[in-house]
Order: structure tokens, then sequence, then C-alpha cells
């Protein structure tokens, strides 16, 4: 089996092209990431991936993961332009199997193909054997999903759109953030618009507006303001400040919701940039910020993925799962 296996992203996009055998061998062909603005379509993406791949061999499957709702294996995605149907890039690549599943969906397939040093512990507490597990992650987006056992014990992925549930305040700061968001901006304040690499920009503005601070003629992003935070610049800190307090929120929620016994997974990019502040007793602290609820978080055992292919891992498991012929290893 010749898989084209995709993490399509926002800002970046991973994909891998892995043969195997029906033995189970496996044997990684290709693997490259690009920016997914500097494509026009998913079918411009995947030729010029194809023409990089430089292999006479044909792919019999393409397994793509995707940030949006899926109806009916389309969708239009929520932070690119692209609209993908995947009988017409079926179509358009002579691809004979293409399969589209939810982005987190595939983040909690690739869950199990993590070992320990593939993640922080942010909550060191028992994981429970086939307890529920939780993954959430701000990328450019804000994602969540979650995974049940089935009757053999092998863990199953379900998508969510979580992300865009209405965003709740929890001080006076974060009310006067969500009126500005409100009222300056946008009419629905989801939380995907105050956690996430595309909201750093308006959560900056804020900052800049609470100190009485002019605002840049510029829109900024994640990676620059952890720059200036580290170089001293009090927006910026003031920012990222502001930032882990939702953030932390947020999973604090999630742990409510789900109770995942099984462990809560944090992906996507943005933490990457932010280990140290994530593992601050800050973050925990917003977490655990749920009144009577609190105990029900500081239970829960929480975990931050430093692995960049989790999407693609849990695109290929996913795929592998699908067909009994298919078999990769990690």
């Amino acid at each position: 089996m010749e898989l084209i296996a995709g993490d399509i992203g926002g800002t970046k996009s991973r994909l891998a092209w892995v043969m195997s055998t029906p033995e189970g061998e496996e044997k990684l062909r290709f693997e490259k990431v690009y920016a997914s603005a500097d494509f026009v379509s998913a079918d411009a993406l995947l030729k010029q991936y194809i023409d990089d791949a430089r292999t006479e061999v044909k792919p019999d499957a393409l397994w793509l993961a995707l940030p949006g709702a899926l109806n009916e294996q389309r969708t239009n995605l929520t932070n690119l332009k692209w609209r993908l149907d995947a009988a017409e890039l079926r179509q358009a690549t002579g691809i004979s199997t293409v399969r589209f599943i939810n982005d987190f969906q595939a983040a909690a397939a690739g869950v199990a193909t993590l070992i320990a040093r593939d993640m922080l512990v942010l909550n060191p507490q028992s994981v429970e054997s086939g307890g529920v597990r939780a993954i959430t992650g701000a990328g450019t987006g804000l994602g969540l999903a979650f995974m049940l056992t089935d009757a053999t014990g092998r863990y199953q992925s379900y998508a969510t759109e979580g992300g865009h549930i209405d965003f709740a305040p929890r001080n006076a700061q974060q009310t006067r953030l969500l009126e500005h968001l409100v009222g300056a901006t946008y009419g629905h304040v989801s939380w995907e618009r105050a956690v996430s690499g595309s909201a750093m920009n308006d959560l900056y503005r804020f900052c800049c507006l609470e100190k009485g601070q002019a605002l840049p003629d510029e829109a900024i992003e994640g990676a620059e303001l952890v720059a200036l935070a580290e170089a001293g610049n009090e927006m910026a800190a003031a920012t990222l400040d502001l930032f882990i307090d939702l953030y932390g929120a947020w999973v604090g929620n999630v742990a409510l919701l789900y109770q995942p016994r099984g462990g809560l997974y944090i992906a996507g990019g943005v933490a990457g940039h932010l280990q140290a502040r994530m593992q601050s007793p800050r973050f925990m602290a917003a977490a655990t910020d749920k009144g009577r609820m609190r105990n029900v978080v500081e239970r829960t055992p929480i975990f931050l993925i430093t692995c960049n292919r989790l999407g693609v891992q849990g695109v290929i498991a996913s795929a592998r799962a699908s067909q009994t012929s298919f078999s990769v290893s990690h």
C-alpha cells in the first residue's frame, strides 16, 4: 500500500508518503512541510508534493486531516480559503482512495503513537487505563476531540467543533476583552477568537488599549510576540500572560466537559512557542479556577505534546485501522 498522509493546517501543512506491506513493514518515502498560504488549493499543494517526491511510484490512497467540519467528505476550511471535495480530488489526482478526517480527530488518533519523550507532564495525576481521553490545542485555530474505547479496548477518536463554543470571561479584564471583540471586530465571539494563533493580534491590541498605548500599524503574530516578550517588551509579555490565563481556563473547561481520566492532551503549534509559560504555575492556576468543581480539574492528568508529527502520525494510524491490509508501526 502506497499512502500519502497529510495534516493540513491554516499555517503549515505536513505531508508524508509511506509504503507498507501486508506483513507490517514500513518505509517512509518522502516527507515535507509546506506553508499553506503558498498554495491556492489542495490540488496545487498535492501536485507540488508529488513532484517534489521524485518517484515513479503511484499512490494508492490519500488521507488528509483538515481543520473544519466535514459534510459528506466535503468542507470549506476554517482558516484557509480552500474548498475540498474528496470525489473531486480523487478525479483530479487519479488516486483511487481519497478520504478526509477532522484534524483533531487525527490528532486524537495520533496520541496512541506517542512515547514518553513526545510529551511534558503539566499535571502529574494517575492515568486510568481505558479512561476517556481528550485532546485540544491552539494552532491557527482551536481544536478539540475526544477518545473512547470500543468493545476490543482500542481507542476510537471523535471530532468536535468545540473551539467555536461561545467565549466566557472569568474576570473583569476578560469581560472587557469580550466587549472589545464583540464591538470592534466580531459579532459572535468563540473561544477560538481568544485562544489561537489567529487571536494573538487581537489580544495584543486589546492590551495596548488597556494600557493607553498606541496601536501598531501592522498585525503582529504569535512568534513575534514571544520574541518581543523575551526581549523585555512589556505589552508583549502582558499579552502572553493574558493568553496563558485564557488557555488555562479553556483546558479546565475541557477537563470538566469530558472528565478525561485517560489523559487530557494539549497539542497545537502555539504551545510549542510557549512551553515555559505552559509549564508555569499560572497556567494550572487558571485551569483549576473552577469554584466547586476545582478538584475535578486537579485530578485530571494533563500533558503537553511536543511531537510536531502528531497529526500526520494520527492520519497514518487512522488509515491503518480502516484497512486490515495496511499496517504502519511508529
